[in-house]
């Protein structure tokens, strides 16, 4: 990594379509991009719905990439990557093909109309930590580490549905 380049930690999930295509379509579209490398991706995992709105259960996972671009410039990009996927925003915490957060940028702390970082919710999902902590524990979030935040939250329902974090590549 370069003096110039950041580690950030996504969360990516969906819940209609072929979920599981869709995340790998994102994260080759995350990879093939000049300014940033993806260099862990954990297991998928289904699990529950979350959120007001009934729907089907959803499959999650996380990466950790390194890139060039700056915090909002990235977020724009992954707007821009669920765009090209097909996906709509038409219900918030609905179903969808594909969702990109952007959980951790380093260790900026940012709050603005495009991007919060940390993510504000991450610490009370267990969809989000479940992943995260399989590839990055050691992040710190709120002064806790993200294994830490894991331990608080409920995971009884979550599931591995891949055997690694190579699922994308094949």
């Amino acid at each position: 990594m370069s003096a110039e380049e950041v580690r950030a930690a996504l969360g990516l999930g969906g819940n209609l379509g072929e979920p599981a295509e869709a995340m790998a379509r994102a994260l080759a579209m995350l990879d093939a991009d000049p300014q940033t490398q993806v260099v862990a991706v954990s297991r998928l995992y289904r699990t529950p719905p979350w959120g007001p709105v009934a729907q089907p259960p959803f499959v999650n996972c996380c990466a950790l990439i390194e890139t060039g671009r700056p915090a909002e410039d990235l977020m724009r990009f992954c707007l821009d990557i669920e765009k090209r996927l097909k996906r709509v925003r038409d219900q918030r915490w609905g179903p969808r093909l594909i969702d990109i957060d952007i959980l951790t940028f380093g260790n900026l702390t940012q709050e603005s109309a495009l991007l919060t970082v940390p993510h504000p919710r991450m610490s009370e999902r267990g969809f989000v930590l479940v992943p995260l902590s399989e590839i990055a524990p050691d992040i710190v979030v709120g002064k806790r580490k993200v294994s830490d935040w894991l331990n608080d939250v409920d995971t009884a329902d979550i599931s591995p549905a891949s055997d690694d974090g190579s699922w994308w590549k094949s």
